[in-house]
């Protein structure tokens, strides 16, 4: 069934008792450490990976949600996402990509930013970047179980999301389901159990219904109707296009009104042209949430307050969302 929720209509029913008990915004854990910065070490491609590990407070072993940031982002943007995770009881860890990261533009000139940006958002560097994840879950599980690590112990490997931004979007539907050359090619990675890509978009070549017709893992998507890439050129269409081809089960996609493409980040772009709406980021913070909350905790509270009139709660009157 596909349900369209519009928040104006729907945000008094959950202010009622029996809805009240859930809520993705509530932070139980006040006091997580500070991050950790590791580097994981791909001897195979001579590669180092930089990773940003946000950790609950508690010491038992919790779920994991990786993070791939944006072309030429690193591990540490979007911060807010891997603090209220955390905090949340989530061990967050952000992947740097070495080629498509801000060391491509840093040290270059203004005016070349734009030119080394595009260069960077390469054939080559989508590969580079599909192949750090399951370098990343291989270098999690040896640490899972390493004497005297920080992390020995910490992770729950049975239950790993995967979640990024723009190219990190890109990243996170090859590793969680999307399909190439007509359904032959797969970049998938079965540790993954559940996905949450920011600005999804779809190939440029082949029918949207090849590329992600298979995806057999839960899946919420999170664009905006002003959500343009300045490099790319991805446009709306390419975005929407996602969803109606998923097939259904545990399928999500919220649409911000008015959000440009850095809504999901923390700094406005080159280009932006609308004010921030403080309201974005309270609507992707608590959905994010109840997305791992139901399909990485199970928990049939966060998945009833995701399939009912929870996401109401926290959305805008324009803003769209539904599920399937």
């Amino acid at each position: 069934m596909k349900t369209w929720i519009l928040a104006g209509c729907a945000a008094l029913a959950v202010l009622s008792p029996a809805n009240g008990s859930y809520d993705p915004l509530a932070i139980t854990q006040t006091n997580c450490p500070t991050p950790l910065d590791l580097v994981v070490k791909d001897e195979s491609r001579g590669r180092s990976i930089p990773v940003l590990v946000y950790l609950p407070e508690t010491t038992n072993a919790a779920p994991i949600v990786l993070f791939s940031h944006g072309l030429g982002g690193s591990r540490t943007g979007n911060a807010y996402l891997g603090k209220h995770w955390s905090a949340r009881g989530y061990v967050a860890v952000f992947v740097q990509h070495p080629g498509s990261d801000d060391g491509t533009w840093k040290n270059a000139a203004p005016r070349n930013r734009i030119k080394v940006l595009e260069k960077a958002a390469s054939g080559s560097n989508y590969l580079l970047r599909v192949k750090d994840i399951p370098a990343v879950l291989d270098q999690l599980e040896t640490w899972n179980q390493e004497k005297n690590h920080a992390l020995r112990g910490r992770m729950d490997l049975e239950h790993i999301g995967m979640s990024g931004h723009s190219f990190g979007a890109v990243t996170t539907q090859a590793v969680s389901g999307q399909t190439a050359a007509g359904g032959r090619l797969s970049a998938t990675d079965a540790r993954i159990k559940a996905a949450c890509a920011f600005s999804p978009s779809s190939p440029r070549a082949g029918r949207p219904e090849n590329a992600f017709g298979k995806v057999a893992i839960p899946w919420m998507l999170m664009t905006g109707t002003k959500d343009l890439s300045v490099i790319g050129d991805t446009d709306l269409e390419s975005r929407m296009a996602v969803y109606p081809a998923l097939p259904p089960g545990g399928k999500y996609e919220l649409v911000l009104d008015n959000a440009e493409h850095s809504a999901f980040s923390q700094r406005a772009l080159p280009g932006d042209s609308e004010k921030r709406n403080p309201n974005h980021h309270r609507a992707i913070l608590a959905l994010s949430t109840a997305f791992w909350d139901a399909y990485l905790r199970e928990d049939p509270a966060a998945k009833a307050w995701l399939d009912g009139s929870g996401p109401g709660s926290v959305i805008e009157a324009k803003d769209r969302w539904q599920r399937k």
